[in-house]
C-alpha cells in the first residue's frame, strides 16, 4: 500500500479496512480522534493480550532518535514485528526531521512505526515521504453538519444508540466542537436510553453537559438581553471555575454563527425583492421549532449590521484567544460581550 490520506472519521468508524503500513502518521489537531486512531492501530497490529510484549511507545518530548531507531531495527527475539509508538512528537520532529525522514523513505520492513503529531505541514517532505510509502491519517477536526452526521454513525457504532443529525447539532451547541466531550455526554446519555435506544433533543437539553456547559449558555441568553451585570458575573464564576476562555467561546460560536447566517438570508432576499421572515430564515439555518422564538429575540436585538459582522467578530477573539492580541483572554471576551450587548432592533423581517 502507498500513497494514501485516510480522515480519521472514516478510519475509526471501520478500521478493519485500513492496513497499517510499515509507517503510519497519526496527524491532526482533534485530540479524541488521535487517541482513537491509536487504539485502533494498536488493536489491528497486537491484537491479543500477549501481542503487547512487542509494543514499545515513546514519549516524543523525552526521547532521543537513537533510542527510537535502535528500537526499530531490533528484530524481535520471536520472530514478530516490533511496533514502534512515537506519541506527542511535535517537539521530536522539530529536533529531529532529517532522521525522521531518511527512516520513513526507507523504513525496516520489520516494524511498524506509528508518529503522532498534532501538525505537520502538507508541504514538508517528512509528510510527503508518509503518504508516499506509507500512510497518513487525518485526525482534523471535522466541520458543522460533516461532525453532526459522524457523531450520528460514532454513537450508534460505539455506544449502540440513535440520534438524529440535528440532535447532534444540538448536542454540538451545547457542549462545543471538542468531539472528546462529545463522546463522553454521548456515553451518559446512553445509560439514560439505554441499549438501542434513541437520543433525542429533550434528552440532550435535559441532561447533557455540566453546568459550565450550561452556564455559557445561560450567559450569552443574558448577554443578548441586555443582562450585561448578569453574563459577566456569570464569565466571572466560570473563569474561577478553571474554564478557559477558548472554550467559553466555543460553545456558543456556533449559535452566533446561526443568527448571522439567518441574517444573510434576510438581507439577501431583500436585495433580491423577495421578503424573508426572521423566524423563516432561522428555520432554514437549523435553530430548532422550541429555539425560534429566543432565536428571532437575540436576532432583532443584534441587529442587521451586527448580525453580519458576527463572523468576523468570532475570527477575530478566536485569534487573539491564540496569541495574537496583547490583551488578556478575559479582556478578549469582555470585549466581544460588549460589542453583543447593545439592542439595536433593525433586522427585517
Amino acid at each position: 500500500m502507498a500513497n494514501q490520506i485516510v480522515r480519521a472519521t472514516d478510519f475509526l468508524l471501520d478500521p478493519g479496512r485500513t492496513e497499517i503500513p510499515s509507517v503510519c502518521g497519526v496527524v491532526g489537531g482533534e485530540d479524541m480522534l488521535r487517541r482513537r486512531s491509536l487504539m485502533a492501530i494498536r488493536q489491528q497490529l497486537l491484537p491479543r493480550e500477549e501481542d503487547a510484549i512487542a509494543l514499545t511507545s515513546y514519549d516524543g518530548t523525552a526521547v532521543e532518535w537513537r533510542d527510537v531507531e535502535a528500537e526499530l531495527m531490533t528484530l524481535s527475539l520471536f520472530g514478530d514485528r516490533r511496533v514502534v509508538f512515537l506519541e506527542g512528537a511535535d517537539k521530536f520532529v522539530t529536533s529531529y526531521r532529517t532522521e525522521l525522514e531518511d527512516y520513513v523513505e526507507s523504513p525496516c520492513s520489520a516494524s511498524n512505526f506509528v508518529l503522532e503529531v498534532t501538525t505537520l505541514p502538507k508541504t514538508t517532505r517528512l509528510y510527503k515521504a508518509i503518504v508516499a510509502g506509507g500512510l497518513v491519517i487525518d485526525c482534523a477536526s471535522p466541520k458543522d453538519r460533516e461532525a453532526a452526521q459522524w457523531i450520528c454513525a460514532w454513537a450508534k457504532k460505539t455506544h449502540r444508540v440513535q440520534l438524529s443529525a440535528g440532535t447532534a447539532e444540538t448536542l454540538l451547541d451545547m457542549v462545543g466542537p471538542e468531539l472528546g466531550l462529545v463522546d463522553r455526554e454521548i456515553e451518559k446519555l446512553a445509560l439514560s436510553v439505554g441499549e438501542d435506544g434513541e437520543i433525542t433533543d429533550k434528552v440532550v437539553i435535559e441532561l447533557a453537559g455540566d453546568w459550565r456547559a450550561k452556564t455559557a449558555w445561560d450567559m450569552l441568553d443574558m448577554i443578548l438581553s441586555g443582562n450585561m451585570r448578569g453574563a459577566l458575573d456569570q464569565f466571572d464564576r466560570l473563569l474561577t471555575a478553571g474554564e478557559q476562555p477558548i472554550v467559553v467561546l466555543a460553545q456558543f460560536s456556533s449559535s452566533l454563527r446561526r443568527l448571522a447566517a439567518a441574517a444573510r438570508i434576510v438581507v439577501q432576499a431583500e436585495a433580491e425583492g423577495k421578503r424573508v421572515s426572521v423566524g423563516d430564515a432561522l428555520g432554514r439555518v437549523g435553530v430548532k421549532p422550541f429555539f425560534l422564538r429566543k432565536s428571532e429575540s437575540q436576532l432583532r436585538w443584534l441587529g442587521r449590521e451586527r448580525a453580519l459582522a458576527l463572523p468576523g467578530w468570532l475570527l477575530e477573539a478566536d485569534l487573539a484567544l491564540k496569541g495574537r492580541s496583547n490583551l488578556s483572554p478575559r479582556m478578549v471576551l469582555e470585549g466581544l460581550f460588549l460589542k453583543l450587548g447593545q439592542s439595536v432592533e433593525v433586522v427585517s423581517g
